[in-house]
């Protein structure tokens, strides 16, 4: 397959330029929920919201929270400040949160269930997310890039089904053995609504998109092809229907070595990489593909220190001689002390 022929133009930003394939001497950084709760700013506007939700539909707000991150460090890109559950809220399905302990839903376990949910998403519903876009757009820096994204079919069909999240997604997989009929529709309707969403953002001003499946990692190699790699590659195809050229990232958490698979079958511009996963197999099965991104531990950028440094070192080491974004195996800690993340980009940049 091979690195995509670049396209990048000379003004572009450097995250773009390491998704078309080229090789950057200081490799861009972003971090995944960079814009979060280990930030005061974003904890004194978390507070004036009154609630998560409340904040992910006020564009205001969470534009806001967006830009917090960028103005503070510089990151060559920001992520959307939203949440991969609005879009079965959009579905129909009811959504709130609980304080410390995350989202819950109405679950969608069988077929009168599903019937109570729309076949498409309601776009009045995502119009204040698609706002967030167009005002993060207008008051980003020309050299920051601008990412949107959505959560996979598989690990969004999870939360719908079991109400909540769980440590082994095995309300999903209880259903998609007994009735695998009931979770494909499930599945498609996630699918179409991913398409429409991921269209609409890249139309208000995103730069790329990423496809988040938090729980690939949990499933086999042949439940992971059905469940995983075919869904995913619908919405490649069907948001590059409409937009050609947009670029795509795919990040398929603890899928190790069905990653290779992963790409090829999908049609991602770009991959993530998970923390654990062995750096020498990445570099030669998976960046030989694909540009990648990662694959820094969350805990030791919470941790900090010299192994920080080692570890910057050891990441750069190991992909930097091909297109590469510096990035987090996973979302940074609450906990992390924003030393530690001017310490990051400090080694990342020296």
């Amino acid at each position: 397959m091979g690195w995509p022929m670049s396209t990048a133009t000379k003004h572009e930003p450097a995250f773009l330029k390491a998704l078309s394939g080229q090789t950057l001497s200081t490799p861009p950084i972003w971090m995944m929920r960079q814009a979060g709760r280990y930030l005061p700013e974003y904890r004194e506007l978390r507070a004036k919201a009154g609630s998560f939700l409340s904040l992910c539909y006020n564009p205001e707000m969470a534009a806001e929270v967006t830009l917090q991150p960028i103005r503070r460090f510089g990151f060559d890109a920001a992520i959307l400040f939203s949440d991969i559950l609005v879009v079965p809220q959009a579905l129909g399905q009811k959504l709130w949160f609980v304080e410390g302990e995350g989202p819950r839903l109405e679950p969608v376990a069988d077929a009168t269930r599903l019937g109570e949910i729309n076949e498409r998403a309601d776009p009045d519903l995502l119009a204040p997310v698609i706002e967030t876009v167009r005002r993060v757009k207008t008051s980003l820096p020309q050299e920051t890039a601008f990412i949107g994204f959505c959560g996979a079919p598989w690990t969004v069909a999870t939360y719908m089904v079991a109400g909540r999240g769980t440590p082994d997604q095995g309300p999903a997989k209880a259903l998609f053995g007994s009735d695998p009929a009931l979770f494909q529709q499930i599945i498609d309707r996630i699918v179409e609504a991913s398409i429409d969403y991921l269209c609409a953002q890249i139309e208000a001003g995103v730069d790329a998109v990423q496809i988040f499946d938090s729980w690939a990692g949990s499933l086999g190699a042949d439940d992971f092809e059905r469940w995983c790699v075919t869904p995913t590659r619908r919405i490649v195809d069907g948001v590059r229907a409409r937009h050609p050229k947009s670029r795509i990232i795919g990040f398929p958490r603890g899928a190790g070595r069905l990653i290779p698979r992963y790409v090829a079958a999908t049609g991602v511009d770009a991959v993530g990489l998970e923390s654990d996963i062995d750096r020498a197999f990445a570099r030669d099965e998976i960046q030989s593909l694909v540009p990648v991104q990662g694959n820094l531990d969350p805990l030791v950028l919470r941790s900090g220190g010299p192994e920080l440094e080692r570890e910057v070192e050891a990441v750069r080491a190991a992909f930097g001689d091909g297109p590469f974004v510096f990035n987090l195996g996973h979302g940074i800690l609450p906990d992390t002390p924003i030393a530690h993340v001017e310490r990051l980009l400090a080694a990342v940049r020296a």
